[in-house]
């Protein structure tokens, strides 16, 4: 069997687009954004880093 690479950041940035896209869509039809709830128990700083990767990542695809 041989490897296939895998392109993780042309496949995640095309993904990005779609959302950004169904979420642009979702706006113009009146519905509601989609948002994300993220609830962070403790303060490991690894925990904080990944939370704050998640935010940026919903804003950039544009939910609330």
């Amino acid at each position: 069997m041989t490897a296939q690479l895998i392109d993780g950041k042309s496949i995640a940035a095309s993904l990005r687009q779609q959302i950004a896209q169904r979420v642009a869509e979702r706006r113009q039809q009146g519905l509601r954004t989609p948002g994300l709830a993220v609830i962070l128990v403790g303060s490991d700083p690894a925990s904080q880093v990944y939370v704050s990767h998640k935010r940026k990542d919903c804003e950039e695809v544009g939910f609330l």
